[in-house]
């Protein structure tokens, strides 16, 4: 059976730079780029008025855009697509924006200086249901969270199995890698993820990572 195509939308204002991913992602027989757009004012305008027929599958969406910045298109454009997974792909390794593009819902969050492997594998990453994080993203997350406050703990704590799955979403690994490697079965990695989820209060599995980070469910090491 053939993979399903990934429908994918790209905002990114430089041109030479759209360029360059559209005939990355044409090497993916998977993936699809059905639209870019260079700023986050027509992309949302895409976005809103989009049939449902056409629903995108991932959206890589650059911070520093002409006009409405990233990171302010991204609440709409969750609130417009609240199926579609998020990726921002800039240049800013700003702790802040790291962690504010989390917060809003982003699924991952690369720099430019990624390797075109390392993009569409991100795509993937996400579509399987993991987090896709740029090594040098991590650690400035890691070191942002130092010395700040715990969040109050969940109501109901993690499983052994729960802080197991949810270690292996923070090393970037995708449902069936974290099958694989605790030898269970992908539906049962889903059910674990969907009550880290609940427990957590969180979106998705970027946000679960941050917020562990900041309960003090992971170490900082």
């Amino acid at each position: 059976m053939n993979k399903k195509t990934i429908r994918i939308m790209l905002v990114e204002d430089h041109i030479g730079y759209r360029q360059t991913i559209a005939i990355a992602l044409e090497q993916n027989e998977n993936m699809e780029l059905t639209s870019q757009f260079g700023t986050a004012e027509i992309a949302l305008r895409s976005i809103q008025n989009a049939a449902p027929e056409n629903q995108l599958d991932v959206i890589l969406l650059d911070l520093n855009l002409p006009g409405m910045s990233g990171l302010e298109a991204l609440p709409w454009i969750k609130q417009y697509a609240p199926d579609s997974e998020v990726i921002i792909l800039t240049q800013s390794d700003n702790a802040a924006d790291v962690t504010r593009a989390i917060t809003e819902g982003a699924a991952g969050y690369l720099l430019k200086s990624a390797t075109f492997k390392e993009i569409t594998e991100g795509i993937q990453t996400v579509m399987e249901g993991g987090a896709t994080l740029d090594p040098e993203v991590a650690r400035f997350i890691i070191n942002s969270l130092r010395g700040k406050p715990k969040l109050t703990q969940p109501d109901k704590a993690l499983s052994e199995r729960e802080l197991e799955v949810l270690e292996l979403i923070g090393q970037g690994m995708a449902k069936k890698e974290i099958a694989s490697h605790l030898k269970i079965s992908i539906t049962t990695v889903a059910y674990h993820v969907q009550h880290i989820y609940e427990k957590l209060k969180v979106p998705n599995a970027a946000a679960a990572v941050d917020r562990a980070h900041r309960l003090g469910i992971f170490t900082a090491d």
